[in-house]
């Protein structure tokens, strides 16, 4: 039925992991495929205003997987891969891989069946996994009523819902809109794919079971999730037959508890929310995210373990666009690495990079000149290296529930033993105070700040009081953590795990539940 573009002489690598279990000690960086490297290494103008390609490829994301791999990631997610509407449109070019025109071939400006195929190998030879986005609920097109016959293999208009537009109140108020109508506009309508009939479904199981076989994907990261039927899901997770994670783009717990019972997993927007907030400037309030988290816990299929933890992603502005302030940004990058979920890191924030909201936020990685001294790497390499150490010291530390030991609106103590993380919304001119109790520090134990080799001594209770330096967080373990982990704090930044094989912003704080909110998902889900 599918003419697809898989055939080819060049052997895949088998995937290396299906299960969620597989994914949950998986450290994973997220990249657009068109920004992050050119196959030749050259470093071309990219200017984010034109929209337009700007060169990168799957062989350029081989030749860097050095420079991810040294930062400690095992895991790698890409932009989707098939072929996209061509040419200019309203806005701009397809270079992000969310205009789905043809799921039966590549988008041929990242490259040949044989380049997606070396890009799994390469990852698989290095111990690391890949991670493919998909887009299942539209199609795009460049006008209005679409050209249906453009499209493959969905190419009548009775394979779409009819037109209507999703409304900002249909978030709230109805969910079948939400499902059946379209995202887009009249210059470039997201025609909503008919997931109703059992033709299409069956289309969309086999291609995406022939996708995953053919360039042997570890998992799959599905977009727009909630603008399907729920039902529809769990059919399209078992022919994947692999790990999903899906965007599910609204605050509420409430509502995104649901599809973790269709999919492995969510991206945590509910969780996001509260953590910009805090972090966006000294006035955020630390303590809604406490709160935020428990809900998780309490009311996703598997608690908050599995979910997609992240601060930053191509949908939405870079923290730094909202403060320049690098002490809050570097506490707010420690969340998604102590928490339970799986930590996501967007491409370019080791970088500092601090594009706003689309398309701002989708820089050319090259421009950066792939620096490996700045501060924010440094950074990045000492969280990677932090989780994988409590992981190895602890064999239950990735189904310990993260506490908090302690909170307020401007410092919290996080607990997930041996880990102890400490936070602060001070600010770079601060000299911010934690007392930590509870955290089952043993009595006078050694006990190392591992993102600075700070040392301190707990008391005879295992308590100890720390006193940060200009706002910046820390990220506590104990020496037997260390010891246990094969690391020392001397060499605690080095290059962890396993080594290479090769030598416009939003608004001053984010919007509350209500149809405010609403403007935003519409904004952001729009045209990705």
């Amino acid at each position: 039925m599918l003419k697809f573009l898989l055939l080819s002489s060049v052997l895949a690598a088998p995937a290396l992991a299906a299960s969620a279990s597989d994914w949950q000690n998986r450290t994973i960086y997220q990249l657009v495929t068109d920004r992050f490297a050119t196959p030749d290494g050259s470093s071309p103008t990219c200017n984010t205003e034109d929209r337009k390609y700007c060169g990168g490829t799957w062989q350029g994301v081989i030749k860097k997987l050095d420079y991810i791999q040294n930062m400690g990631f095992d895991a790698v997610w890409i932009s989707p891969v098939v072929k996209n509407v061509e040419g200019t449109t309203a806005y701009g070019e397809a270079f992000h891989g969310y205009w789905t025109s043809d799921i039966t071939q590549l988008n041929s400006h990242f490259g040949s069946t044989d380049d997606l195929k070396a890009l799994s190998k390469a990852l698989h030879d290095r111990g690391m996994y890949l991670m493919v986005d998909v887009v299942v609920n539209h199609m795009a097109a460049t006008q209005d009523p679409p050209n249906f016959a453009s499209f493959t293999p969905f190419n009548t208009q009775s394979d779409f819902h009819p037109e209507c537009l999703i409304q900002a109140s249909d978030y709230f108020n109805n969910q079948t809109a939400v499902e059946q109508c379209w995202l887009g506009d009249s210059k470039m309508p997201l025609a909503d794919v008919n997931t109703e009939d059992q033709n299409i479904v069956n289309t969309w199981n086999t291609w995406i079971g022939d996708l995953v076989k053919n360039y042997s994907v570890d998992g799959v990261r599905i977009d727009t999730v909630k603008h399907v039927r729920k039902d529809f899901w769990p059919d399209f997770a078992k022919s994947a037959g692999v790990f999903t994670i899906g965007e599910v783009l609204d605050n509420r717990t409430t509502y995104v508890k649901d599809y973790t019972q269709v999919v492995d997993s969510v991206l945590d927007y509910p969780d996001w929310y509260p953590l910009v907030n805090a972090f966006m400037s000294t006035t955020g309030n630390l303590s809604a995210l406490p709160e935020t988290v428990k809900a998780s816990q309490d009311t996703y299929k598997n608690g908050a373990f599995n979910t997609g933890a992240f601060l930053e992603n191509h949908d939405q502005p870079r923290l730094g666009s909202q403060t320049n302030d690098s002490s809050l940004i570097m506490n707010a990058m420690v969340w998604p690495f102590v928490g339970d979920g799986i930590p996501i890191l967007y491409y370019g924030q080791e970088q500092g990079y601090a594009g706003g909201a689309d398309p701002a936020n989708r820089e050319a990685l090259w421009l950066s000149g792939y620096s490996t001294t700045n501060a924010m790497f440094n950074h990045t390499v000492g969280l990677v290296a932090a989780r994988q150490a409590a992981a190895k010291a602890n064999s239950n530390f990735l189904s310990t529930k993260v506490q908090f030991l302690s909170s307020n609106a401007s410092t919290l103590v996080v607990s997930k033993p041996p880990l102890v993380a400490l936070l602060t919304n001070q600010g770079s001119s601060s000299t911010p105070t934690w007392t930590v109790n509870g955290a089952n520090f043993s009595a006078n134990e050694e006990i190392y700040d591992v993102l600075t080799c700070t040392k301190y001594t707990a008391d005879g209770n295992g308590a100890l009081t720390v006193t940060g330096s200009s706002g910046k967080p820390q990220i506590l373990l104990p020496t037997s953590a260390l010891t246990a982990a094969g690391r020392s704090c001397p060499n605690f930044n080095a290059i962890s795990a396993k080594q290479p094989s090769s030598a416009a912003a939003l608004s001053s704080t984010l919007l509350p539940i209500g149809s405010a909110v609403a403007a935003v998902l519409v904004a952001a889900q729009f045209f990705f």
